[in-house]
């Protein structure tokens, strides 16, 4: 009967242990798979404003030039220099 109630403890406990990993919100996430996402997403944002640059004919060179006139719309507008 002890062996019974030792093996059910024992059990019990590691069910309860296998519960609480599971349900963790952490468990499916992985922070290097996140930061290759986030640069990934960063460099296509990078392309696509240099194909704008490219397509519309100017350089982003020019060091008197502002965000707005480069074509980066998305930046000037972040920082405000919206015309």
């Amino acid at each position: 009967m002890i062996d019974y109630i030792a093996l059910l403890i024992g059990h019990g406990l590691l069910a309860i242990a296998f519960l609480r990993l599971v349900m963790r919100d952490a468990l499916d996430v992985d922070p290097v798979l996140d930061r290759f996402r986030q640069s990934e997403q960063e460099r296509r944002q990078r392309r696509q404003r240099e194909r704008r640059r490219v397509r519309s004919g100017k350089s982003g060179d020019d060091p008197g030039s502002t965000a707005a006139e480069t074509g980066d719309q998305d930046d000037a507008l972040a920082k405000g220099q919206a015309r």
